[in-house]
C-alpha cells in the first residue's frame, strides 16, 4: 500500500520521532548536543524556523515553521544523519527510528502556544526535571538564559512574551482543556483544495466495520479507514488488536 502523502505546505508542523521498538536514540549528553548540532546544520540549509524543541531519552518533539515546502528532504536528512553517527558512535547496525517521523500541520495558530507549552514540559511530565526552563535539551533552557541559538532566534515566542511573563505561562500544568486542544490537534487531519488547507471531517471508525462478517473484508476495511486517516492505534483500539497486528496488515 502507497505510503500516505506528508503535507508539505508552508507554516507550522509538529514533528515526532522515537527510536525503533521504543529503544534510546540519546544515550548521553553528547548525542543530545550533537542532535542539536544537525537540527542547526539542517534549519540553516532548509530555510527552516524552530520555535520549539525537546530531545527525550527514546524521542523528540519538533515545532517547525517551514518557508518552502521541503519539510520532508529537510527531515530525512536530520535523521539520517543522525542516525549514521548515532551507529558508528556506539557500534550498532540496523533501524534508529521506528518509522518515518510524524508531523501534524497546525492550521489554527491560536493554539501554537498551547503545542509550545507541550513540548516544552515533557522533561516535568517524565519527572526528569520539576521546573520549567531546567532541562538543557529544551528550548527554554536557552531563552531564560538570553543565549538563543540562531535557529531558534525567530520563535514566536520570543516576539510576543517577555521572559518572564513566558516563565509564568510555562510555569502552570497542562490543563485538562489544553490536553484535550493537544488530542484532537494531533488527531486531525487536512487536505489542500484550491490551494488551501482545509480539515477533513473523518468518519465514525465503527462505520468501517458495520457489515463486516469474515476477516478479509475486515482487512479491507482496517486499509480503508486507514487511508482516509484514521491512525493504527485507533483502530488496534477499536478492534481490541495490536499496533503491531494492524501494520502487518496494512503492509500485507
Amino acid at each position: 500500500m502507497p505510503r500516505k502523502l506528508r503535507i508539505e505546505s508552508l507554516g507550522y508542523h509538529h514533528v515526532y520521532n522515537r527510536g525503533v521498538a521504543k529503544g534510546n536514540v540519546f544515550v548521553d549528553d553528547r548525542d543530545k548536543a550533537k542532535f542539536i548540532e544537525l537540527m542547526s546544520s539542517v534549519a540553516r540549509e532548509y530555510k527552516f524556523n524552530i520555535h520549539a524543541f525537546c530531545l527525550m531519552d527514546n524521542h523528540y518533539h519538533l515545532l517547525i515553521e517551514n518557508r518552502r515546502e521541503n519539510l520532508s528532504l529537510g527531515m530525512r536528512q536530520l535523521n539520517a544523519q543522525y542516525a549514521m553517527y548515532f551507529n558508528k558512535r556506539h557500534n550498532r547496525v540496523g533501524h534508529l527510528w521506528q518509522d518515518r517521523y510524524k508531523s501534524w500541520y497546525v492550521l489554527d495558530l491560536t493554539y501554537l502556544l498551547t503545542l509550545f507549552k507541550y513540548i516544552e514540559l515533557n522533561p516535568i511530565k517524565a519527572k526528569m526535571t520539576h521546573t520549567v526552563g531546567e532541562y538543557r535539551y529544551c528550548a527554554t533552557y536557552s531563552i531564560f538564559r538570553d543565549a538563543v541559538p540562531p535557529f531558534l532566534q525567530n520563535s514566536f515566542v520570543l516576539r510576543e512574551y517577555h521572559t518572564k511573563e513566558l516563565f509564568e505561562l510555562l510555569g502552570i500544568a497542562m490543563s485538562q482543556k489544553e490536553s484535550e486542544i493537544i488530542e484532537t490537534f494531533h488527531k486531525t487531519r487536512y487536505r489542500k483544495q484550491d490551494g488551501e488547507m482545509q480539515t477533513v471531517i473523518l468518519r465514525h471508525i465503527a462505520d468501517y466495520f458495520q457489515h463486516v462478517e469474515i476477516k478479509l473484508d475486515r482487512n479491507k476495511a482496517i486499509k480503508r479507514a486507514h487511508e482516509e486517516g484514521h491512525s493504527k492505534s485507533d483502530i488496534a483500539k477499536y478492534l481490541s488488536l495490536s499496533v503491531a497486528g494492524v501494520s502487518k496488515i496494512l503492509k500485507s
